[in-house]
């Protein structure tokens, strides 16, 4: 069933995620037949529609979401998968913040969310624009740099790029965040860097802290430390778990992020 798509109403080219990029994302987790960090990401959807100011339907629990995806996705057979969610503002309401909301999503399936994709990616540093780092910067709206920048990457035969903040220092990726492993230390960039608020990288990272696997740092990252790093992991709501194989000349190891993931992938099954 992989990308298999839902929405709640029929959809025409006069919604405004069409017209305007009126919407947010946010990403569902299915794995092994269930779904798993679901409370966490359905508070990352209710925040990101306060701050996008759309209106949350009484609907909106918890318990609508966890039905909605048992009885289309995981009752039809998916076991294993991400579930990429679309909420957009309708033009019906006599004010933007009254107007009724829809939605839409799409599931992929994967043989194991929480498993690293085994091919190491080929990252480079984009200098020609830059991603903001206010408010609506931390989730996933429309963001023209993430068009731009994956444009980028394929015309140069990269997997992806990573993007800076107005002050040179990295914010994420086009796709996902970004930890740099130096030592015992894990650093990550700051939200207020620009980097996506994400709950699987959040999940990941509080299992390392809780079990004195790594001292985990929330800096502010200049480019040049992509290159000092050992170990670089990419997370990305949206496609899973990577390891960054390149950057330029520079090359990283890969075993100690896979042992790191693989204790925390065990720590779901116990």
């Amino acid at each position: 069933m992989e990308n298999q798509y839902f929405t709640s109403d029929e959809l025409n080219v006069k919604n405004r995620a069409f017209l305007w990029g009126d919407s947010v994302k946010v990403s569902f987790f299915v794995r092994n037949g269930g779904l798993i960090m679901d409370e966490e990401c359905y508070f990352f959807l209710m925040a990101s529609m306060r701050k996008m100011r759309l209106n949350i339907p009484l609907t909106y629990t918890l318990e609508f979401f966890q039905t909605l995806f048992q009885k289309d996705i995981i009752g039809k057979g998916v076991h294993n998968g991400i579930i990429n969610f679309q909420v957009f503002r309708n033009n019906d309401g006599i004010t933007l913040a009254k107007s009724s909301v829809s939605y839409f999503y799409e599931v992929t399936e994967m043989t194991d969310v929480l498993a690293v994709h085994q091919r190491p990616l080929e990252l480079d540093l984009i200098k020609e624009i830059n991603v903001n780092n206010n408010l609506l910067s931390n989730i996933r709206v429309h963001s023209p740099e993430n068009i731009y920048g994956a444009i980028y990457a394929q015309e140069n035969d990269l997997d992806d790029v990573i993007l800076l903040n107005p002050n040179k220092r990295i914010a994420r990726t086009t796709a996902g965040n970004l930890l740099f492993l130096e030592g015992d230390v894990i650093k990550v960039p700051k939200q207020t860097e620009g980097a996506y608020i994400s709950p699987l990288m959040e999940n990941f990272v509080t299992f390392l802290h809780k079990n004195n696997l790594a001292d985990i740092q929330e800096n502010e990252i200049i480019a040049f430390e992509s290159q000092k790093a050992e170990e670089i992991l990419m997370i990305s709501e949206e496609k899973g778990i990577f390891y960054v194989g390149k950057i330029r000349n520079k090359t990283f190891e890969t075993s100690r992020f896979s042992g790191l993931v693989e204790s925390w992938r065990e720590s779901f099954n116990q």
